[in-house]
């Protein structure tokens, strides 16, 4: 039986910022457990929302997981539930949304800077390690004078809602693309659409 891999769909608990920019992780954590036949529960062993499923049949394992530490301390519950699962740290790939990529651009990649991103970072520091595999989900900067800040946690615009689901339906083919065949295979075929 293959490791397991650990998917960290990053988001702020709370009904308030379910549609957020800065929630499109937990969207695609969401897409991800009903194809895979996971519900999310509750874990015992740390502050998380988690789900188990299979990518396929006799596919990997899935661990789904949703920290509901707010966005600055989801690297606690993701380095717990790493080492319970004894999840190696190539196999986690953490889903997040990016101001440096334009809004409907979904990119894979391993390792690199946090971009100022929160929960990467705080991940980052509890993994002890930036060498991890991300999803980055494009959200596009701010108009005009906009705070990042703010931006992210406002929601998706009336035009942006019309593609979201598309989107976020992508990201989870690129986060099982990676999980199945690896970050550079999953860049050669999503990089270029």
């Amino acid at each position: 039986m293959s490791d397991p891999w650990l998917v960290v769909g990053l988001g702020n608990p709370g009904k308030e910022y379910a549609g957020n920019r800065h929630n499109v992780g937990f969207m695609v954590a969401d897409l991800l457990a009903s194809r895979t036949g996971g519900k999310f529960g509750r874990s015992k062993r740390s502050h998380a929302d988690v789900a188990e499923g299979h990518l396929g049949f006799g596919g990997p394992k899935l661990i789904l997981v949703k920290p509901l530490t707010f966005m600055n301390l989801s690297g606690g519950p993701v380095s717990q539930l790493a080492q319970f699962f004894k999840v190696p740290l190539d196999n986690i790939v953490a889903v997040h949304d990016e101001l440096d990529l334009p809004y409907g651009q979904v990119r894979a990649k391993r390792g690199g800077g946090e971009g100022g991103h929160n929960g990467l970072r705080s991940m980052s520091k509890s993994l002890s390690t930036k060498d991890y595999a991300r999803v980055r989900f494009g959200i596009g900067r701010p108009p005009g004078r906009q705070d990042p800040a703010d931006y992210v946690l406002s929601d998706f615009g009336a035009a942006e809602r019309k593609e979201l689901d598309f989107l976020v339906d992508r990201a989870a083919d690129v986060t099982e693309a990676v999980v199945l065949e690896g970050v550079e295979w999953a860049q050669n075929k999503y990089h270029g659409s």
